[in-house]
């Protein structure tokens, strides 16, 4: 089974995972597009929870008994500022109805319903810059381990052109605290100019994967284990949204150690 998943090029649904279509236990990402005045609501199933970020544009979003209006914060995955996203636990119905041309993305993982629905606003996360020279790239927090979730770890990069990103190669598939986690991910990817392409390679010490991937604009890339680096070409700007679970809610890599030498330069 290839490990990208290739977007669908209109319509209301881009791109799904879903643990049994992956073949894992934990990860479902899901993202839709919503022309003005469009309407969508979905259940959180039963034994899961869900983050919704607003990844472009303005939408009302009620879940369960809460609501808000007006949320999002750009036109573009692009623009260097934060976005809301919304918290919800299992059972929950969720409306999302857009005011502007809109994506929404959704992570979800298991959860056992112990967390209330909340709005997850953009002053409360926080942005970063990994690397140096052309392994520079722009990270914000949306769902870290630092704020509440079950199983859900949720972060937003924006990769130059020319830059490489989750690099020097790094693996998270051994259960083995504080040293390197166990966590499934996947990698929506998203590309400016829209026509471009991203590289991304998955591979294991053994071998056993070892794919690389020409990824284009809305296009998912699955990480069941593994390392998993992403290059953007000249001229093409990455970004991408990481969903993230395993049996613990940590985060902790291992690098590969045939590149770590560069950290040192």
């Amino acid at each position: 089974m290839s490990l990208l998943v290739k977007a669908r090029p209109d319509g209301r649904e881009i791109v799904e995972v879903t643990p049994a279509s992956a073949g894992w236990s934990h990860v479902g990402f899901r993202a839709v597009r919503l022309d003005p005045g469009d309407a969508f609501e979905t259940d959180v199933p039963a034994g899961r929870e869900a983050c919704f970020v607003v990844l472009e544009g303005i939408v009302d979003i009620v879940a369960g008994d809460q609501g808000w209006t007006g949320l999002g914060t750009r036109s573009s995955v692009f623009q260097d500022r934060p976005t809301h996203a919304v918290y919800a636990p299992p059972g929950t119905r969720v409306r999302i109805v857009a005011d502007v041309v809109s994506e929404i993305g959704i992570a979800s993982a298991p959860a056992k319903g112990g967390l209330p629905v909340r709005l997850i606003h953009p002053d409360g996360m926080r942005s970063s810059v990994r690397g140096a020279g052309s392994n520079t790239r722009y990270v914000c927090d949306i769902l870290p381990e630092t704020e509440l979730a079950e199983s859900l770890l949720v972060v937003e990069v924006r990769t130059p052109a020319g830059h490489s990103s989750s690099y020097p190669p790094h693996k998270h598939d051994t259960d083995a605290v504080p040293a390197e986690s166990v966590l499934e991910e996947t990698y929506y990817h998203r590309l400016d100019p829209p026509q471009g392409f991203a590289f991304q390679r998955v591979y294991t010490d053994a071998r056993d994967i070892d794919e690389s991937m020409a990824v284009g604009n809305h296009d998912v890339v699955m990480v069941p284990r593994g390392y998993h680096p992403v290059v953007m070409p000249h001229g093409y700007n990455g970004y991408y949204l990481n969903v993230m679970a395993g049996p613990r809610r940590a985060w902790h890599f291992k690098n590969d150690p045939d590149h770590e030498w560069m950290l040192a330069r």
